[in-house]
């Protein structure tokens, strides 16, 4: 019987373009292979012994451990888009049939004047851009002005950044909020997300008191019946933004990936049953996005070395699972995400090794883990716990 799933999302961590990659401009991508191939003498040495180097198109990389400890696939995503809140929404059960709203050349006026009337806060940027860039660019114009900085990327979101020294942490939350009011119907972006910052001209810094804001899945998701069964949900890192709190019955927010593996081995250790849901987010946020494959790597060897500390704290009623949302190649041209496909490694006492292949759906996830808890459920998808399960 199991009693628990820990499922550890590595925010970011594409395996290889998906078939429909061209539409998005992905073709080529392999957020993984890339970053082996740019850190010489790379290795995973623990995530490759449960079985990461033997899914599918990763074979060619496979040098050593022959005989995996873990269940492992590749996931191809249902949904289109290739953000953080619909992989995340799919791997909980809930796929899109239409994709959230993007704006490449910014947001329309009307949008922008109803936010200027809601806040009595002028604006600067309205453009697709990196987040690090557009502070350099337009942060001493912010401070000069007191103009917030909105801007957008490929994904659907509004974000605005500002100084904490000129737009106080609660009042930039306040805007959000606002924001998120205004953001409805046609223009139903995933998230807006605050963007803090502090520093000089030249060295401004982002702050880790981002926060997102996101719409609320409009179906139930795993989390919601695992709740509705009485069981916990520990959502930690952005899990309770992204889900706009929905299903969680337990939120801790992290500074980063070491104190998200710290919270998460902490909870572990507790007596709940049901699932421990984390998002590890420095490997996007901190590199992908600023196309940084050293310290993308540096980060991955983080988690990997810190991999047999959660191992140590499994229960025999436990099962770890460690998967990924979408890719965010740091190796190519673009700073935005990539439309990848993403790897999914099942791990515990109660598990044996297996190759599941390619798995349509990140939703096999939600459905496997709902079996496992002995939950009903009318979710989509397949559950492969008979396929993994020691007999």
């Amino acid at each position: 019987m199991i009693n628990r799933i820990i499922l550890i999302v590595l925010d970011s961590v594409g395996i290889g373009a998906m078939p429909d990659a061209y539409k998005y401009g992905d073709e080529g991508s392999h957020t993984l292979y890339h970053v082996y191939q740019q850190n010489p003498n790379f290795r995973l040495k623990n995530l490759e012994e449960m079985g990461l180097l033997h899914i599918d198109g990763l074979e060619h990389m496979a040098t050593s451990c022959m005989n995996p400890l873990g269940a492992y696939a590749r996931l191809e995503e249902l949904s289109p888009g290739k953000d953080t809140t619909t992989g995340h929404w799919e791997m909980a059960g809930h796929v899109l049939s239409q994709p959230f709203p993007t704006y490449p050349h910014g947001f329309p006026d009307e949008i922008l004047l109803e936010f200027t009337e809601k806040t009595g806060y002028g604006y600067l940027g309205n453009k697709a851009a990196s987040g690090t860039a557009i502070i350099e660019e337009l942060g001493e114009e912010h401070l000069r002005t007191g103009k917030v900085i909105l801007y957008t990327s490929a994904d659907s979101v509004f974000q605005i950044a500002a100084h904490e020294n000129i737009v106080p942490l609660e009042k930039l939350y306040d805007l959000c909020n606002e924001a998120r009011k205004i953001l409805t119907g046609e223009h139903a972006v995933g998230r807006v997300i605050a963007r803090p910052f502090t520093g000089e001209p030249g060295q401004f810094i982002r702050t880790p008191n981002r926060k997102d804001f996101s719409l609320e899945p409009s179906s139930k998701t795993m989390m919601d019946y695992i709740k509705d069964a009485h069981m916990d949900v520990v959502a930690i890192g952005k899990i309770e933004d992204i889900f706009n709190g929905k299903g969680i019955t337990k939120a801790i927010h992290t500074q980063g990936n070491v104190s998200g593996i710290d919270i998460t081995l902490a909870e572990i250790k507790n007596n709940s049953k049901g699932l421990i849901f984390t998002n590890l987010v420095d490997f996007d946020m901190l590199y992908g996005h600023r196309n940084n494959p050293e310290g993308y790597g540096n980060s991955l060897k983080e988690f990997d070395d810190r991999l047999p500390e959660i191992i140590a704290e499994l229960k025999d009623d436990d099962i770890l699972m460690i998967t990924a949302d979408h890719g965010c190649d740091p190796t190519t041209i673009s700073t935005d995400h990539s439309r990848e496909y993403v790897p999914w490694i099942v791990y515990g006492s109660q598990i044996k090794s297996n190759n599941l292949g390619t798995i349509k759906g990140f939703n096999v996830i939600a459905k496997t883990i709902l079996d496992y808890l002995n939950i009903t459920n009318t979710l989509e998808n397949m559950s492969i716990k008979p396929l993994i399960t020691r007999g």
